[in-house]
């Protein structure tokens, strides 16, 4: 009962607080009414239909952690597809369904995440036999707890300061002279396109916590070093394929969506450099799961502060209101190449004395 109370507070902050949230970022005023209006029907819905990505979240994590990560993979496929098989039925109205535009899109995304996490939660009661799964186990345990923020809370604090790096970086692009409007919807456009790069380092991510997790308990130096070695080489592979395919198909890629000439060519300048620095984010990623598996949750904080916000948000300040002007508006788009490499220093940095300390002191 107190939980249902509670997601009813929360729901109600985020019914309430989205219309706030999406104005404050209309700083210049020139983002039309009919694209705010949009924009807080399809948060309101998102937000306050969250439950099935939470779920899904949960039972995600414990298929993975007993080495069943295929049927959380079927189940995240799953729940995409049905999102895109609703998404024109619900957007266009579509065998019958009413026309709903943005708000169909919307339902089409949470019904999505419901489907994903019903499956995720059917395969963890059958598959994960080694569990018990009884009521007395959902009793909250103080110790139990504070052992899971110690590891989570890095990882909570990276996805809000994500949200804090979009939310500064469309009041930023707004306020740009003549194409602040462009800028954000380029923005937003890109963030669509890279999250196809960038998750394939966050899976290698994943890949490697638990593998050099288990040889730092073992105590195993040379397991450590090898998986950390097959970790980096397999991102820079990766990032190094998708920073080639972004620059090679930018131009297709951008005419997938109906743009203005403006916003076409600032698309692509936007996906050519912001590329570059694939590398340099999937190599800090992925020590970042390095530094959750040697117990160094505080290093994997600072590499998301500095990539995310630290390195990010006052370079894009300082171009955008020194330096760009609106013939040159692309060289906003260094700030992300900028911020990831100084933020990759750093981490190369913490993880070298890291080593020393940690690894090094390590018997076997």
């Amino acid at each position: 009962m107190y939980g249902n109370t509670y997601l009813y507070y929360i729901s109600a902050v985020w019914f309430f607080g989205v219309p706030l949230y999406v104005g404050s970022q209309n700083t210049s005023g020139t983002i039309s009414q009919t694209v705010l209006s949009i924009t807080v029907d399809y948060l309101q819905i998102c937000c306050c239909i969250s439950f099935g990505i939470i779920f899904f979240s949960i039972y995600e994590k414990i298929l993975q952690a007993m080495g069943r990560s295929l049927y959380s993979t079927i189940a995240q496929i799953s729940g995409a597809v049905v999102n895109i098989i609703l998404d024109p039925i619900m957007i266009y109205g579509w065998l019958g369904c009413p026309e709903m535009g943005v708000r169909g899109a919307a339902y089409a995304t949470v019904i999505g995440q419901i489907v994903s996490g019903v499956m995720v939660f059917i395969f963890h009661i059958k598959l994960n036999v080694e569990l018990d799964k009884g009521i007395t186990y959902c009793k909250p345990q103080g110790k139990i707890l504070r052992d899971i923020y110690a590891v989570g809370l890095p990882a909570i604090l990276s996805q809000a300061l994500l949200t804090v790096m979009t939310y500064g970086l469309n009041i930023i692009l707004g306020q740009l002279p003549a194409v602040g409007e462009n800028a954000v919807t380029v923005y937003g456009l890109y963030c669509k396109i890279q999250q196809l790069v960038i998750f394939a380092s966050v899976g290698v991510r994943d890949a490697i916590t638990p593998i050099v997790s288990f040889s730092y308990g073992m105590g195993n130096k040379k397991r450590i070093r090898e998986g950390i070695k097959d970790g980096m080489i397999f991102t820079l592979i990766l990032m190094a394929v998708g920073l080639v395919a972004i620059e090679l198909f930018a131009e297709p890629l951008t005419r997938f969506f109906s743009l203005s000439d403006v916003t076409y060519t600032m698309c692509i300048d936007c996906m050519r450099i912001v590329s570059l620095a694939f590398i340099f984010a999937g190599l800090c990623i992925a020590f970042q799961g390095v530094f959750q598996a040697i117990e160094g949750g505080l290093q994997s904080l600072l590499i998301s502060v500095g990539r995310q916000v630290l390195f990010i948000l006052p370079i894009a300040w300082f171009i955008g209101k020194f330096v760009i002007e609106a013939e040159n508006v692309q060289v906003i788009w260094w700030t992300f190449l900028i911020g990831e490499a100084i933020t990759l220093i750093c981490a190369i940095c913490m993880y070298v004395c890291t080593t020393k300390k940690k690894i090094n002191a390590l018997k076997s």
